[in-house]
């Protein structure tokens, strides 16, 4: 089910009515969020809602398995069944065709012969999220950070909570679970929050990502025609995917916020960033921080030396990108953020200016960062290793072709409102600046807003991109 569907709208007002009989009643009221959750996700394949509830029973069980065992070699081997399990279902459902058909490839190559047989897998949706999220709860109760939950419905309601568990946030179990298991009172400041953040979330996405997709389109499609089309395409496809991606994020949150939830920022205003770490810090917040926490700690981190440092951060984001999904362009896009932090990581601060060239160093920086981020965008768009290396090689083509006036001012139009938003938000220092505007004013913001979604709306209905990860 989308959000941005009108079946949506009618399964949301529907729960809404039955939320708010049901709010005063912990148990009632999770019930009722886990049945919702399982409706919601089953509405694009109830096959795939039994996988849901094994991975959720499986942890719950692990959770309360660790608190009562003592003996550390123990505690270790019911971790490593948790990790083991959760990993297994994700290599199979979303890395096994991969991994077939790169050995297809490879291995007649080098003269040896192999067969095997084809499977038709379908990637369960949400599947990355949910098991990093489950995955982690065992991890913190492991390390002590949380105590295991008794309350088998609210892990459930924790996991699968509709709002966030098809393209996340990847909820942490200390901030996410602990409120399934308290009432909560819902304020008029959650409520005012949570509706401007489902509007401008589904603006973000039916009003500006659906319309950058088709001038994306018109140079990934075919044969780049040189470097100013391969350059203002890419500029489309990072406003696309950005508005895509954190529309969903923004109108998770909203939902969680008018139901009472707090859950976490997922962006940040990543094109603002002036480094590639500080781009992480606020890019996919939830993903970059689990990827450090789980895996690039457990690597050792920076505790070992600046060498190995520098493998723990390649191979943390070598693996980050292909958590995204079973393709070597994806694997390159890992690599490529990889190695460029690792750069960064050796030449930060070698060289600090006074206070009258800080503005044009950080302007620098800026330029620098956001010449990686978009040729990264570049390696995750493209379709293949033969595509990638046709636009690299475009870029050094000056042919401009006739469209490309049309383009860039079809592209302004549309980028013109998320600046706008961008700019206020970075200059205030605050996610929520349009809350600081008096009753009409925002309500006037808000109902154009929503005349330009009404517009939109009654065009083909796309999904996220973040749906296929």
């Amino acid at each position: 089910m989308l959000f941005n569907s009108g079946a949506f709208l009618q399964f949301f007002a529907a729960f809404l009515l039955l939320y708010w009989l049901a709010r005063d009643s912990l148990r009632c009221r999770n019930r009722l969020i886990v049945a919702a959750s399982y409706f919601f996700y089953g509405w694009w394949n109830w096959k795939f809602l039994g996988l849901l509830f094994f991975s959720s029973s499986f942890d719950f069980a692990v959770g309360i398995g660790l608190e009562r065992l003592s003996v550390p070699s123990h505690r270790k081997l019911l971790l490593a069944s948790s990790v083991t399990m959760n990993l297994l279902i994700l290599g199979f459902f979303k890395y096994y065709g991969f991994f077939v058909e790169s050995l297809a490839a490879l291995l007649p190559a080098i003269g040896l012969p192999f067969q095997t047989a084809t499977l038709h897998i379908i990637l369960p949706v949400g599947l990355s999220f949910y098991t990093f999220q489950s995955m982690s709860y065992a991890i913190d109760v492991y390390r002590g950070d949380i105590r295991a939950t008794r309350h088998f419905v609210s892990f459930l309601a924790f996991v699968s909570f509709f709002p966030h568990m098809v393209a996340g946030p990847i909820q942490r179990a200390s901030n996410l679970l602990v409120q399934f298991e308290r009432t909560l009172i819902i304020t008029r400041s959650m409520l005012v929050e949570g509706v401007w953040l489902m509007i401008w979330g589904m603006f973000k996405k039916v009003v500006l990502a659906d319309s950058f997709a088709p001038l994306v389109e018109m140079v990934y499609h075919d044969a780049p025609p040189g470097a100013a089309a391969v350059v203002w395409g890419t500029v489309a496809f990072g406003l696309q995917i950005y508005c895509d991606f954190s529309g969903y994020s923004d109108i998770a949150r909203g939902t969680a916020r008018v139901l009472g939830f707090d859950i976490m920022w997922n962006f940040n205003l990543p094109y603002a960033a002036a480094s590639l770490r500080e781009f992480w810090r606020r890019w996919h917040i939830s993903l970059s921080t689990w990827l450090r926490d789980y895996l690039y700690v457990s690597l050792g981190g920076n505790r070992r030396g600046s060498a190995r440092t520098a493998v723990n951060v390649f191979v943390t984001m070598l693996l980050g990108g292909l958590w995204h999904g079973a393709s070597w362009n994806f694997l390159l896009w890992g690599a490529w953020h990889g190695m460029a932090l690792v750069i960064e990581r050796a030449f930060a601060g070698d060289s600090k200016s006074g206070a009258s060239t800080s503005r044009i160093a950080g302007c620098a920086r800026w330029i620098l960062t956001m010449l990686v981020v978009f040729y990264g965008w570049l390696l995750f768009r493209a379709g293949s290793w033969h595509q990638v290396v046709a636009m690299t090689h475009a870029l050094g083509d000056p042919v401009a072709p006739d469209w490309l006036g049309d383009f860039v001012l079809y592209l302004s139009v549309f980028a013109a409102p998320l600046l706008a938003m961008e700019f206020w938000q970075y200059r205030t220092k605050n996610l929520l600046a349009p809350l600081t505007l008096r009753g009409w004013n925002l309500a006037a913001l808000q109902g154009v807003l929503l005349v330009a979604i009404a517009i939109f709306w009654t065009r083909g209905k796309s999904p996220f991109i973040y749906f296929q990860f």
